[in-house]
């Protein structure tokens, strides 16, 4: 009689907790009225992987070291406290009215 030999069990995949298009708020330093800030910024995920996210924002942000980031795109961990869901899911699509 043989013995029945199964197949490794592999880790459970997580589901990504935020996905391409979501509005998110980051905790990160910004300019409000010309004053630089820390505090939280509405921006949406443009790019969402395994344990990192890209989040766009509309304003400048800053890196913790002080320097601008050029491009407006802020790397987080997935997993990180200092991102959180915005309480709009999705980001709205801007419509051009064609004359």
């Amino acid at each position: 009689m043989s013995k029945a030999v199964s197949a490794p069990t592999l880790g459970r995949v997580q589901d990504k907790p935020f996905h391409v298009g979501e509005l998110v708020e980051v905790n990160c330093d910004h300019n409000v009225e010309g004053e630089r800030v820390h505090g939280w910024l509405q921006g949406v995920v443009v790019q969402a992987e395994e344990k990192m996210l890209a989040i766009q924002f509309r304003e400048d942000v800053y890196l913790t070291d002080g320097w601008m980031v050029p491009d407006r795109v802020l790397w987080c961990r997935q997993d990180s406290d200092s991102i959180r869901p915005n309480a709009r899911r999705r980001a709205s699509r801007v419509r051009v009215r064609r004359g």
